[in-house]
């Protein structure tokens, strides 16, 4: 019944490759009130007969209970029950203000950060960070103590600028500040690995054009947007 009702709604608007109606999007905090918007914007633009409800929110997706059509997650596992496309990664980097690494020995390992006070994402890590040399497939497991832990990337980027502990970001919130001097780019060449981007949907026999043309648009724009990069695989 959805399936024919999306069907006869694409047929009213004349066009079945013309996007109609309400597309009701998820994004993430960080870069859906930021970096999406401008390819948020021209988009529709491009489409006079559609709306977008964009919805910013970090957590898990019920479609059905939510009504969304579709959402963008980043780092999340994939779910089977849905439709999972891999649009880009998230490089990041560990940071800390200079503040606070003037009351603690050098950082040169790994190892070191353990001594140090942490801001953790919960969303991503909490107990432990794993860096990766590019040399082997082995992480080093670094066991952290988090003197602040939040489920938001802005809230972590400036707890850190205050001294109180170090963190893990994505590398596009922190590039201006460390070329000011404002944080430090600690260990450079341990990286976390870089987080996953998806664009998810519900299984359909059907998808409206508004969906269609979305997933066309994102998918081209997402690798060649600021602080992202194209899939490894």
């Amino acid at each position: 019944m959805i399936d024919s009702w999306l069907a006869l709604e694409d047929e009213v608007g004349q066009n079945e490759d013309e996007p109609v109606g309400v597309l009701r999007v998820r994004a993430p905090h960080a870069f859906g009130q930021d970096q999406l918007l401008k390819p948020l914007t021209t988009f529709l633009q491009r489409y006079p007969q559609l709306s977008v409800e964009w919805l910013l929110n970090d957590k898990s997706v019920d479609f059905l209970g939510d009504n969304l059509d579709c959402a963008i997650r980043v780092g999340a596992e994939v779910d089977p029950a849905t439709v999972s496309v891999l649009l880009a990664e998230v490089p990041r980097c560990v940071v800390a203000a200079p503040s606070l690494l003037a009351q603690f020995p050098p950082v040169s390992s790994p190892d070191d950060l353990q001594h140090l006070p942490w801001v953790a994402i919960s969303t991503f890590y909490q107990r432990h960070v794993e860096l990766y040399d590019g040399k082997s497939d082995r992480p080093a497991r670094i066991a952290i103590t988090p003197r602040l832990s939040t489920d938001s990337l802005y809230v972590a980027r400036n707890t850190a600028l205050t001294g109180l502990g170090v963190a893990v970001v994505s590398s596009w919130t922190v590039q201006e500040d460390i070329r000011e001097g404002r944080l430090v780019h600690l260990l450079p060449e341990w990286q976390p690995a870089a987080l996953p981007v998806h664009l998810v949907y519900p299984w359909s026999r059907y998808y409206p054009a508004r969906l269609r043309r979305f997933l066309e648009m994102i998918r081209q724009v997402m690798p060649d947007i600021a602080g992202m990069t194209k899939p490894a695989k």
